[in-house]
């Protein structure tokens, strides 16, 4: 039987790395996709060289990440970087099975000529997780050759989560990369022409107004539905089915593969019923009781099994304060929103615009903006005769704002219906409250309390613009350290402190 030989796998990174010949440029088919708004977060880690760290950039299968590759590799060459010392390979190629980093790198100075072990090179690999024990190796390699600036990526989130906390302490910088936010989504449509900036009065940062709210609404139900993943929100044959895609293609893949494979989950079809639970019961109040009583499965499993959808970005569990927003000391009720909408559509059907679970989509979609910002200070409130949906505590305890999210426009004429939200105002001593609705952006007063109804749709792209447009503004250092950022968010409106 014959054997691959390095002839062939030299030949395989030529075809690879296109940019070594020709007009120096990445394939047309990356080149044709328009980069996302966190390539602009990406791309200073990848090219600096202060810092001696790898870039490990991870986040959920199907969101861009090895465009956002390609887009730097050309960003690379657009500022005069030698073609030849940028060297990307696709590690999920069967060629490079067995093969460690540091293989690949001899070989990649083989096909390109490059001293790599003096010379500034920049190596990109891609799907690094199928490398056996990649984390040591690269790590290994970033304490070897300070001159090799070295990006990883992966779409089997939670193990290289785990693994670059575990071995790259130090020596690896984490990008979570993660699906499209509302703002990305009209961005990348062309669509932001429907929005009209202005200003928050209280506190820095934008606010966006709509030209034309029903167009605005309507791009929204789009997203909901169909705009986490960029390849979907362009293709209607995707949308036409999109179980093939979003879920054969995204979740079975972390249900069936990535998740078992890590943590030697031995009963999938368990987990499976799980997920679709708790994918159907988002923005939802659950119990560890009852999902225990209702599955069959002990409390102990459920509980690791979410630790485990949250550790692969699938979910994310908001935990529950009471009317004084005291937190309580054991979890038994808590919130699970999937950290991209539109999984819904996929695992179950598109929704209208009047479906009854549409506001539960809404309200997934505004947190799963949140998401991207980092914060663990958000919460939602319940208590026996009330709740509200978004709470964020500061120190000791103290509620910094809340958010009540509606898809009705109601309650913008019958404010006082409101009850729950306006006793939870005057328990906190908040005087400004926000309410999302569906059409209408009005000011009113209930009760001594200022409340501004805003249209979910303008609260969604307000909140993405925002978090985004915030982390531009952070130094490269403060970007190294983007994990856990030590000034929150303090309006709920924009990213910045009041």
């Amino acid at each position: 039987m014959k054997e691959i030989s390095a002839e062939e796998i030299i030949q395989r990174i030529r075809v690879e790395n296109p940019w070594w010949i020709g007009n120096h440029t990445i394939s047309q088919s990356h080149r044709d996709w328009k980069p996302r708004a966190y390539f602009d977060l990406f791309f200073p880690l990848v090219k600096t060289q202060s810092v001696r760290r790898a870039v490990v950039l991870m986040g959920p299968r199907r969101v861009g990440k090895t465009v956002m590759i390609h887009h730097a590799i050309q960003a690379l060459l657009d500022e005069g970087v030698r073609p030849e010392s940028i060297c990307y390979f696709s590690v999920d190629h069967p060629i490079y099975n067995g093969l460690s980093v540091e293989k690949l790198l001899s070989y990649y100075g083989q096909a390109s000529g490059v001293d790599y072990k003096s010379e500034q090179v920049y190596i990109f690999f891609d799907e690094i997780q199928y490398l056996r024990e990649w984390e040591i190796h690269l790590k290994s390699a970033v304490d070897t050759y300070s001159n090799i600036k070295s990006i990883a990526s992966g779409s089997a989130a939670a193990a290289l989560r785990l693994k670059s906390a575990e071995s790259g302490a130090g020596r690896f910088t984490d990008f979570l990369l993660p699906p499209l936010t509302f703002y990305e989504y009209l961005n990348l449509t062309d669509q932001t022409n429907l929005m009209q900036e202005t200003s928050w009065e209280k506190g820095g940062g934008s606010f966006f107004l709509a030209r034309d709210i029903e167009k605005v609404n309507e791009q929204f139900l789009y997203y909901l539905n169909f705009g986490g993943y960029p390849e979907v929100i362009f293709s209607p044959q995707i949308q036409s089915d999109p179980a093939r895609f979003i879920k054969s293609d995204i979740i079975d893949k972390v249900l069936l593969r990535d998740l078992p494979s890590l943590y030697g989950i031995g009963d999938i079809q368990e987990l499976n019923y799980l997920f679709t639970t708790l994918a159907f019961n988002t923005a939802n109040e659950i119990s560890l009781e009852e999902l225990s009583k209702n599955s069959g499965v002990a409390k102990n499993t459920i509980k690791k099994y979410i630790e485990y959808l949250e550790a692969a970005f699938l979910i994310k569990v908001v935990h529950r304060v009471d009317h004084n927003a005291k937190r309580f000391r054991r979890a038994n009720y808590f919130k699970v929103y999937l950290t991209n909408p539109s999984m819904r559509a996929a695992l179950f059907s598109p929704l209208k615009a009047d479906d009854s679970a549409i506001g539960s989509l809404a309200e997934t979609a505004i947190f799963s903006q949140w998401f991207h910002s980092g914060d663990t200070t958000l919460y939602y409130a319940r208590w026996q005769d009330g709740e509200v949906d978004i709470v964020r505590l500061g120190t000791e305890q103290k509620v910094k704002w809340a958010v009540e999210v509606k898809w009705s426009d109601r309650y913008c004429d019958k404010p006082e219906e409101l009850k729950s939200l306006v006793s939870f105002c005057h328990e906190n001593r908040l005087n400004d409250v926000l309410v999302t609705s569906r059409t209408k952006t009005i000011n009113c007063k209930v009760e001594g309390i200022n409340m501004r109804f805003v249209p979910a749709s303008l609260y969604c792209y307000t909140v993405g613009y925002n978090l985004i447009r915030r982390r531009k503004n952070l130094t490269l250092r403060e970007q190294l350290e983007i994990e856990a950022p030590e000034d929150q968010p303090d309006n709920p409106l924009t990213s910045e402190t009041t």
